[in-house]
């Protein structure tokens, strides 16, 4: 296996919100040949360079960035991290073709399901990974990523085991220092991230945009939180992804020290962004459905997201054509 020192991919970065660029800044102060795809923080970007400030961890700061207008002025490369939001998937079937080169790999570090299923039917299954992120991160202002806690990232081949890009891949995060681990099965990971995002980003716009504090302190939510995470887990034992019931406590736990954290569901509502609704809620309800299992509090809240994003949404645009007519 090549050593960090000779693995220099060059990567380029689609979707430079918080979590694109906090690995990909990650990767490339520590000397990766990283290339951002950016549009509204463009010109911030290359004027005052990227920061990644941590309650945690020293500031990064990069004042000189590889940032670019459009795919075709990156290139080909040979890492794509894909961390736009899946409710822009199909703009990444024009994005992505002007980086590909035979072998290009396509990372997708999205949340919900049937994200790498998006990729493979377009690109080839072969290209496809998965990575997992766990990590509480805000953008606060353009070209400025503020990190709250955690940071590890899982990553995983779309279909099979580690393979040797794999490994050199976690191998080059875990050089920028990032907490990075290869897992034996993607899908499995992408059911536990799940048991928290389902309940956590849902129940922070369902609930009258409530950070995770005030969710965890009212006993009602609570007790809905774990009702929504045991219906996930059962959901994934009968899809054939098996995930302790111990895991819904860890989940719980580590929620705490977050304090008054605002989901990334919460804050693309709050702005009247489109939510990934059908990605992370949609999807597992499918798949229940063919498990011929009752998760009847993940339909509520998928119900009550798609009306309230959609409405939210309207209201948005609809203020947008006001301030400009």
């Amino acid at each position: 296996m090549a050593t960090p020192d000779s693995y220099k991919p060059r990567i380029a970065v689609v979707g430079s919100g918080a979590i694109g660029c906090y690995y990909g800044g990650k990767l490339a102060a520590s000397g990766q040949d990283v290339h951002f795809l950016m549009r509204s923080d463009l010109k911030s970007v290359r004027k005052h360079g990227l920061r990644l400030r941590s309650t945690e961890n020293p500031e990064v700061f990069l004042p000189r960035v590889q940032a670019h207008a459009s795919t075709e002025e990156i290139g080909p490369v040979d890492v794509v991290l894909i961390a736009i939001k899946t409710t822009a998937n199909d703009a990444l079937e024009t994005l992505i073709p002007p980086l590909l080169h035979p072998g290009t790999t396509l990372v997708t570090l999205q949340n919900g399901l049937g994200n790498e299923a998006f990729l493979a039917k377009r690109f080839g299954s072969r290209r496809v990974m998965g990575a997992l992120c766990f990590v509480c991160l805000n953008r606060i202002e353009p070209g400025v990523i503020q990190h709250m806690g955690l940071g590890a990232i899982s990553i995983g081949e779309y279909r099979g085991k580690p393979k040797p890009r794999t490994l050199r891949l976690v191998e080059a995060l875990c050089q920028a220092g990032i907490d990075a681990a290869a897992v034996e099965n993607l899908i499995t990971e992408r059911w536990r991230k799940l048991v928290w995002n389902i309940p956590f980003n849902g129940l922070a716009i369902a609930a009258g945009e409530l950070t995770t504090d005030l969710l965890m302190a009212d006993p009602g939510l609570k007790k809905l939180v774990r009702g929504l995470m045991e219906e996930v887990v059962a959901i994934a034992a009968a899809r054939g992804h098996e995930i302790p019931a111990s895991y819904i406590d860890f989940q719980i736990e580590r929620t705490l020290p977050m304090g008054p954290y605002r989901p990334s569901s919460l804050l693309d509502y709050m702005a009247a962004q489109p939510v990934e609704v059908e990605s992370i809620w949609g999807e597992p309800l499918r798949e229940a459905r063919k498990a011929k299992l009752d998760a009847g509090r993940l339909e509520a809240l998928y119900y009550l997201l798609k009306r309230l994003t959609s409405d939210r949404l309207a209201a948005g645009q609809s203020r947008k054509r006001t301030r400009t007519e």
